[in-house]
């Protein structure tokens, strides 16, 4: 079996990677110089930074099964800590370790900034979702599905969560989605809410170590290399003259819409709808500074941006680093970048007062990334994984259970090279 993967983002890797454990001879195209997609690192003034802040949760099994396939330990660059969606004022959500639905609950219970009555109604929320399976009519969306709830609840736990999780505002992100992340995460296998936050420079996660164990395998690696033209032929496809059995388009939706638009103009247009949410992340330090938590919640509103901030010193990289996330930042693209990064830094000198090391932060990088994952919204048509027989799709867009994650990227291609094994076995009996 001879695949080519067009793209070589984290769902395009693991394409790679599974297909090279079947012992197929793989051939990687990356557009860019380096490997990595939406979650890479680069160099900034000499300094390593990410394109964006991610974080993983214990439920991200395929992501983890991957990062140790390649050699990756995870409790080295990596660190694991019970779920805490709380605010410097205390306010927020602290989910202890143990059983996943007896955490939740404990966690709910234990909470401080809600009234006693404003937790019972979530824990009544909560056992209402379980009891329907977690599942909800396709139209619906999170504000509407959390009709009832306290505003304090909501406002501290459902619209932080949804758009942490699903990079959408509540007002208009898919509830079908959000109740999947929930069932996984918070009620789903023991330790899946737990938040994994990355210890190292996002390629060193899982894009430079996958790099080099293909390479070590024999995979043809080839990056500045934009695909021009797939082309049909009997026995599988072309890929600018070059013949492969099958093809994984693991690229974004305009490179893979432009490749299939003669091919399959359908999934072409699909792949075009698709819609797109912005995150912005802004890196900031000041000598001595250290907060509360690895990870902070911020409260949002019309002159205060982020959502959350993240203390790069505590996870063991720069000391007096943060960096802070606008999530669902469509509102904030007509601001210059230097105007978000003062906003940032304002908000979190107000909401952190008792650090005496928040008065003397400093921007030192804001970058955005306008086309950071879909629009998750209700009933939203995803382009299928089976494009044309021997073509198929991989990653965070294609049609599939989660959001756009770096778990749903993986999961995205474990799909596409289950349907490249039933082709390669449909073409042997043919044979």
């Amino acid at each position: 079996m001879r695949l080519a993967v067009v793209g070589a983002g984290w769902a395009g890797l693991a394409a790679a990677v599974r297909a090279r454990q079947l012992g197929w001879d793989v051939t990687i195209h990356e557009m860019a110089a380096t490997p990595g997609g939406r979650a890479r690192s680069y160099a900034i003034d000499g300094r390593s930074r990410d394109n964006g802040q991610h974080i993983l949760i214990g439920a991200y099994q395929h992501t983890l099964q991957l990062m140790r396939d390649v050699g990756v330990d995870e409790r080295t660059v990596l660190l694991r800590a019970p779920l805490v969606l709380q605010f410097p004022d205390g306010g927020g959500l602290r989910v202890p370790p143990g059983p996943p639905l007896a955490s939740a609950l404990l966690g709910i219970a234990r909470s401080t900034g809600w009234s006693w009555r404003e937790r019972l109604a979530l824990i009544r929320r909560a056992a209402a979702w379980r009891a329907s399976g977690f599942r909800c009519a396709p139209g619906l969306t999170v504000d509407a599905l959390c009709v009832g709830l306290p505003d304090r609840v909501r406002a501290d736990l459902i619209e932080p969560l949804c758009v942490a999780a699903l990079n959408t505002r509540a007002s208009q992100a898919s509830a079908a989605t959000f109740l999947r992340v929930l069932k996984d995460a918070l009620f789903g296998v023991r330790g899946g809410s737990d938040l994994l936050l990355p210890r190292v420079p996002l390629s060193e996660l899982l894009p430079a170590p996958a790099w080099a164990w293909l390479a070590r395998q024999g995979a043809e690696l080839r990056t500045s290399s934009r695909v021009q033209a797939l082309a049909p032929r009997d026995d599988g496809w072309l890929v600018d003259d070059e013949p492969y059995d099958a093809v994984v388009l693991a690229c974004t939706t305009t490179e893979a819409a432009r490749l299939v638009d003669t091919h399959a103009p359908a999934w072409a247009a699909c792949a075009r709808a698709v819609t797109h949410e912005a995150i912005a992340s802004v890196t900031l330090e000041a000598v001595g500074l250290r907060l509360p938590a690895p990870m902070v919640a911020l409260r949002e509103d019309a002159t205060s941006p982020a959502q959350f901030i993240f203390d790069h010193g505590a996870l063991g990289m720069e000391p007096g680093v943060v960096v802070a996330v606008v999530s669902g930042a469509a509102a904030w693209l007509g601001v210059p970048l230097h105007d978000l990064g003062e906003r940032v830094r304002d908000q979190i000198r107000a909401a952190l007062p008792g650090l005496d090391a928040a008065s003397r932060l400093a921007v030192r990088h804001v970058a955005c990334e306008k086309r950071a994952t879909f629009a998750c919204t209700p009933a939203l048509r995803r382009p299928p994984s089976a494009i044309c027989p021997g073509l198929y799709a991989a990653g965070d867009y294609v049609d599939g259970p989660y959001p756009a994650t770096l778990e749903g990227a993986v999961r995205s291609a474990d799909v596409a090279l289950s349907l490249c094994k039933a082709t390669f076995r449909h073409a042997e009996s043919q044979a």
